[in-house]
């Protein structure tokens, strides 16, 4: 087994243990973190109905415009847009699921930009 496809094993176990205690709902929506190589991706779902109610990422139309999308910055504009798009429903506090992701660089970077921008986790 090589090591890329180690570490992805070791991360999908890790999301796994994180989803079974971290469950979204339509008062508590999930804010779900994505991130890959070139990009950063997060969405806040209730999980009762299946739905996403915001998203953001810097995949979208626009963020590319601002700089590199694979950085800190990048991930904390992504967190600053989603908090809007979040409030704009009428979500004010959300459960957060790195996605097995650490806790650390550009995921954290995120999470406290959503912090600013008005979400409570």
């Amino acid at each position: 087994m090589n090591k890329q496809r180690k570490k992805d094993m070791q991360r999908r176990r890790r999301r796994v243990g994180i989803r079974k205690r971290v469950m979204g709902t339509s008062e508590r929506p999930r804010l779900a973190v994505f991130r890959s190589l070139n990009h950063i991706y997060a969405q806040v779902i209730d999980d009762l109905t299946g739905r996403t109610l915001a998203s953001a990422s810097t995949a979208d139309k626009g963020a590319a415009a601002e700089g590199s999308t694979g950085n800190s910055p990048a991930a904390a504009s992504v967190g600053k847009r989603l908090a809007e798009r979040a409030k704009a429903v009428g979500i004010n506090e959300v459960v957060f699921d790195r996605g097995g992701f650490r806790y650390h660089g550009r995921v954290k970077a995120l999470a406290d930009a959503a912090r600013e921008g008005g979400l409570k986790f």
